[in-house]
C-alpha cells in the first residue's frame, strides 16, 4: 500500500500521521510537499492537522488554493480515499470535497484535551476496524472546530448516514455538555457522497499507540491498510 501525506508550511501533525501509518502499514508514507502538483500514484493521501499557511485569512482557506490540493481534488474524484484531519478537515471544506464550514469554537478559545466519540459509520474504509455506536476517545485541538451547515446539508449528512463520528459522553450518549466547539449535531467528522472522503477534527494519529496514552486512534490506521491491500 502507497500512501502519501500532504506537508505544508505551517503543517504540525504531518510527522505525527507518518509515524501511525508506518506501524500500521509496516512502511513509510511519501512525504509529499504542498507545492508540488505532480503527486505520484498513491492508494491513499492524508491531509493533516497543522496551521497551513498560518491560518491566514481562514482555517484552510489558502492552503485550499495549493497546487497540490488540486490533485487531491481530481484523485478523491476518482474514488482514492482521503482522510482529512483537523487542519486536513478545514482545507477539504475549502476545496469542496465536502460540504459545510469550520467556524470558530463556540467558546472562542483554543480547545486541547481528550474527547468522547461516537462512530456513527463504520461501514467505511476509514472505519472497518470500529463498530456503529462504539465510544472512542480521541484528542482534539483547534480553534476552529465548530462544524456548521445549513439545515438542508444537515438534513442529507444525517439521512445518507454519512456522519462518521459525533461528540458524546462516555456512555455515548449525545448531549450538548459533551460538544466542546458547539457543532453543528455535535458532528465530529463527515464524508463525501462517495465515502472516499473523511474530515474530522479529532487526531486519530495522537492516540494510535499506548505509550501516548491510548490507542483508540489505531484501528482507523489499521483498517486502511487491511482495506486498501485487500484490494490490490
Amino acid at each position: 500500500m502507497k500512501a502519501a501525506v500532504i506537508v505544508s508550511p505551517g503543517s504540525n501533525c504531518d510527522r505525527d500521521v507518518q509515524v501511525a501509518l508506518q506501524q500500521s502499514a509496516g512502511s513509510e508514507p511519501i512525504m509529499h510537499w504542498h507545492g508540488d502538483a505532480n503527486l505520484p500514484d498513491v492508494d491513499l493521501i492524508i491531509v493533516p492537522g497543522g496551521f497551513a499557511y498560518g491560518d491566514y485569512l481562514r482555517a484552510g482557506a489558502l492552503a485550499a488554493q495549493s497546487p497540490v490540493i488540486q490533485e487531491v481534488v481530481a484523485r478523491a474524484n476518482k474514488g482514492v480515499p482521503v482522510l482529512g484531519i483537523c487542519n486536513g478537515f478545514q482545507i477539504l471544506t475549502e476545496c469542496g470535497l465536502l460540504p459545510g464550514v469550520l467556524m470558530r469554537n463556540a467558546g472562542l478559545k483554543f480547545i486541547c484535551r481528550d474527547v468522547d466519540l461516537r462512530v456513527e459509520a463504520a461501514d467505511t474504509v476509514f472505519t472497518l476496524d470500529y463498530m456503529d455506536g462504539q465510544v472512542i476517545r480521541i484528542p482534539v485541538a483547534h480553534n476552529e472546530g465548530n462544524y456548521f451547515a445549513d439545515d438542508a446539508t444537515l438534513n442529507r449528512l444525517d439521512g445518507e448516514d454519512r456522519v462518521a463520528f459525533r461528540y458524546c459522553s462516555p456512555e455515548g450518549r449525545v448531549t450538548d455538555s459533551a460538544n466542546p466547539n458547539g457543532a453543528a449535531r455535535n458532528i465530529a467528522g463527515i464524508l463525501n457522497e462517495g465515502r472516499n472522503v473523511l474530515g474530522m477534527m479529532p487526531h486519530p494519529e495522537r492516540l494510535a499507540d499506548p505509550m501516548l496514552g491510548g490507542n483508540d486512534g489505531r484501528p482507523m490506521f489499521d483498517g486502511l491498510v487491511e482495506a486498501l491491500v485487500a484490494t490490490e
